[in-house]
């Protein structure tokens, strides 16, 4: 069969041509990504500029180092850290195991890491919510460098000292959540952290009827924590020091 010698045909036929020495295109990526959170178990605060890193690993060879598909950074600021890992699908083999690597670094130490596996694409759900453990020998950072999370005792209210037979408790979670006694009364509420700014919603307390010198203090104390701006910490007793918004302390606890 003979091609007609016309225009059109010699077209059709150098299409032809040119679409079978052009090389096949490859699939174009389809992007793909992990979400998840990095937590610990120890109540501490991560120093400064501490980083999360979370890898996403090829483990299918046991005698084989693992094979990173991806990884990301993020701040240690907030604990529980949340973290989105990027990845192109087309480097996940169904046939291979993958699972997340965590760990916390600072200034290149190594403070935190994944040991056990968290297993991914196993056909369940994907188990992204990553607990490390503390590596061996790394002392705890102390509490007053980092955070007024903890539990406290006042120590003075409105610059003088208060009567060691009064016991005034305050505890702050890492979650916000406060809670204490006044001296009579338990109470409880909230706190908001924002690097040194701290700020106490209204406390929800018990109604007994105590000591006159207990009820004081405990009104007193209650009523400045509501004009708390400000944390520090005295570097000479390491006390807790709770300041209003001019930078004026308020009253002072011990960590108890």
């Amino acid at each position: 069969m003979a091609f007609t010698d016309s225009p059109i045909s010699r077209r059709a036929l150098a299409g032809l041509l040119l679409a079978a020495a052009l090389p096949a295109t490859p699939a174009l990526a389809a992007p793909r990504s992990l979400r998840g959170t990095v937590s610990f178990r120890e109540r501490m605060a991560l120093p400064p500029g501490a980083i999360v890193e979370v890898k996403l690993l090829d483990v299918s060879l046991a005698d084989a180092p693992a094979r990173t598909i991806a990884e990301t950074r993020v701040s240690g600021r907030r604990i529980p850290a949340p973290w989105t890992l990027r990845f192109d699908s087309r480097r996940i083999d169904p046939r291979h195991s993958y699972a997340l690597q965590a760990r916390i670094t600072h200034r290149g130490q190594l403070l935190f890491i994944t040991t056990e596996r968290h297993s991914v694409f196993t056909g369940g759900p994907d188990n992204t919510d990553i607990w490390v453990q503390r590596v061996a020998g790394q002392e705890q950072p102390p509490a007053p460098a980092n955070s007024p999370v903890g539990s406290w005792r006042l120590a003075s209210l409105g610059g003088a000292e208060t009567p060691a037979s009064i016991a005034t408790t305050l505890v702050i979670a890492a979650d916000g959540k406060v809670s204490g006694r006044g001296g009579c009364n338990g109470f409880g509420g909230t706190a908001t952290i924002q690097g040194r700014v701290i700020r106490f919603s209204r406390m929800v307390s018990t109604m007994m009827a105590c000591e006159p010198d207990k009820m004081a203090q405990e009104q007193r104390f209650l009523k400045t924590l509501e004009r708390v701006h400000r944390w520090s910490f005295e570097r000479r007793t390491g006390r807790l020091v709770l300041l209003d918004r001019g930078g004026r302390p308020l009253m002072a606890l011990t960590s108890q």
